[in-house]
């Protein structure tokens, strides 16, 4: 249940004509009063005799009494109260009872005070009320409304629990603004799946991703198709930007246009530019180079490293650092989700979504040393799209696997802060990775595997010992894996390399805990080709002699694993 409070407006007979009329887009249904201050209320909506005015009159009657330099400049309140699409529709008489504990809350009607303000509650569709009030008691006093929002919140997480109702997060408001319930008509007339605010809210994001500049912004909203408003200074100056859809239009047939602002409270032109002037200042961090050569393999392998990097931050670092690598970390996600192949494009879209919630929180972000995620974002956009297989789409999978460690940690450290928003929405985004990533690594996974079952048997022998020597305590469920073969191809890769694979596996298996990996054999393939630099792709290494055996150490039954079998890891 989502409940808010609207800006205070000057003119109560207005917001009734709202309230009580067919909407913006003829989507008010049935308007009528649920409940009011006085159950003899009239009510314009089903009395015909009851007339606007005349419920204007009686709201407004505390606020005629008195002196008009006495009066509140703006003496109109007004909340609305949404329910979750998945509710059960309330009845009138539970409306009107959550109206009567919403205005008590708040401060407006508070229980068991009688001279409080007069107050309407108005139902004109399914899923929510509007409750309308006027700020003078009725003793001539101001009602105590401070954080009359929060509470409001507070009051709905109550009602939730006590309904049966979806249980929500109570907001911190750094969170987007949510479509009204015209855009959503308007979008449902129009068949379209998601609202223009929506649609541009995603568009500017992906634009943002990377971006070093002004210039750059605007040529990729250009090229999205956006149609681009500057707002200018007497000087020349450039203040801000509004951007609009080209099919979107009002009844004028005009464009309907949205400042950045209205999109999201880090998508302003002034919250844009503080990321490129931290780019330009800041020199302290080892980020690649602006002229990192390369397709798009190589840029998923630096996104890989540098998310590696910025977990530790997030982990460990101060505050303000974490907040602005966790920021960044959406760049990242929104330019991948715009690069990748068709059958990864869905969920990396749904997680760059769903993070985009986890990016902001009353923890202001220290931009430059988030500067090496920002340049990973940009490098994604720089190599262009990825193939679905080949190196192209294993590397894919690596740099999944690395981002949902990144956002799990980002997860970890909004709970620690008590951001209950933040953290739903980023265990939502690794949900979608994880299934990314399931689409992402069946192919260059099962290659491995071929590869692992052809190797000759001592050399297989020895790349288990090589585990049991480096995780002791993993090696037995490793083994037993089905991903164990796709491993010891590895192993065989990174002693063909030169490297000592015994060493190497020891790092990366200390990097970060592998007991909540659903394969830990996955997790290591994917860590020792990073950390080995080698192919991502299997058919792109030369398999090692060696006679060939039927089966591994651990018994498996011949046949390659599925996607299912290579399951990422569920939390």
């Amino acid at each position: 249940m989502i409940p808010r409070v609207h800006k205070r407006g000057k003119r109560t007979i207005g917001l009734l004509y709202y309230l009580y009329g067919p909407g913006t887009h003829e989507e008010h249904v049935d308007p009528h009063l649920v409940a009011a201050w006085d159950s003899l209320a009239p009510d314009p909506g089903r009395d015909p005799q009851a007339t606007y005015t005349e419920l204007q009159k009686l709201l407004d009657q505390p606020v005629d009494a008195l002196a008009a330099s006495r009066r509140p400049a703006k003496h109109v309140w007004h909340l609305s109260v949404r329910a979750a699409p998945e509710d059960p529709v309330l009845s009138d008489e539970q409306w009107g009872e959550i109206a009567r504990r919403m205005v008590a809350a708040t401060g407006i009607a508070p229980d068991g005070d009688d001279p409080g303000c007069r107050w309407a509650a108005v139902r004109h569709a399914d899923d929510h009320i509007h409750i309308i009030a006027t700020l003078v008691r009725e003793d001539g006093r101001r009602p105590r409304l401070n954080n009359d929002a929060g509470r409001a919140q507070a009051e709905a997480r109550l009602v939730e629990a006590e309904y049966g109702l979806k249980r929500l997060n109570t907001g911190d408001g750094t969170a987007a603004q949510r479509p009204t319930s015209a855009e959503r008509h308007k979008a449902e007339r129009q068949r379209r799946e998601r609202t223009p605010r929506e649609e541009l809210r995603e568009t500017v994001r992906r634009a943002v991703a990377g971006a070093t500049g002004e210039k750059e912004f605007f040529d990729r909203l250009a090229a999205a198709g956006l149609l681009i408003r500057r707002r200018t200074a007497p000087s020349g100056d450039l203040l801000g930007y509004t951007v609009a859809l080209p099919d979107d239009r009002n009844k004028d047939g005009e464009p309907v246009f949205y400042s950045g602002s209205r999109l999201a409270p880090d998508l302003s032109l002034p919250r844009i530019r503080e990321r490129w002037s931290a780019d330009r200042s800041d020199h302290t961090t080892g980020s690649p180079s602006r002229t990192a050569p390369g397709g798009p393999s190589a840029a998923r392998r630096r996104t890989a490293s540098t998310a590696w990097q910025a977990l530790l931050v997030i982990e460990e670092g101060d505050d303000a650092v974490a907040a602005a690598h966790i920021a960044s970390a959406g760049e990242v996600l929104d330019a991948l989700a715009k690069t990748s192949a068709a059958h990864t494009r869905a969920e990396l879209r749904e997680a760059a979504a769903a993070f985009e919630r986890a990016t902001r929180s009353h923890v202001r972000a220290e931009r430059g040393h988030d500067r090496a995620l920002r340049q990973a974002a940009r490098d994604l956009v720089r190599g262009g799209p990825a193939l679905g297989r080949g190196e192209d789409g294993a590397t894919t999978a690596m740099a999944i696997d690395m981002l949902f460690f990144l956002v799990t940690a980002a997860l970890h450290w909004h709970a620690k802060k008590g951001h209950a928003q933040q953290a739903a929405a980023a265990r939502q985004a690794a949900e979608h990775l994880r299934a990314a990533y399931r689409a992402a690594a069946a192919q260059p996974l099962g290659a491995l595997y071929q590869r692992g079952r052809r190797l000759g048997r001592p050399l297989l022998l020895r790349q288990a010992a090589t585990l049991r020597e480096a995780v002791p305590e993993l090696a037995e469920q490793v083994l037993a894996e089905p991903g164990w073969a796709a491993l010891a191809a590895t192993l065989a890769d990174t002693e063909a390399a030169g490297h000592d694979p015994t060493t190497l596996l020891t790092e990366v298996a200390a990097h970060r805990e592998l007991a909540s990996a659903e394969s830990v054999s996955d997790v290591l393939v994917w860590r020792l080709r990073r950390a080995a630099d080698l192919p991502a792709d299997a058919q792109a290494v030369p398999l090692p002699s060696g006679p060939s055996v039927p089966q591994s150490p651990a018994g498996r039954k011949a046949g390659g694993p599925t996607a299912r079998s290579h399951r990422h890891r569920g939390r």
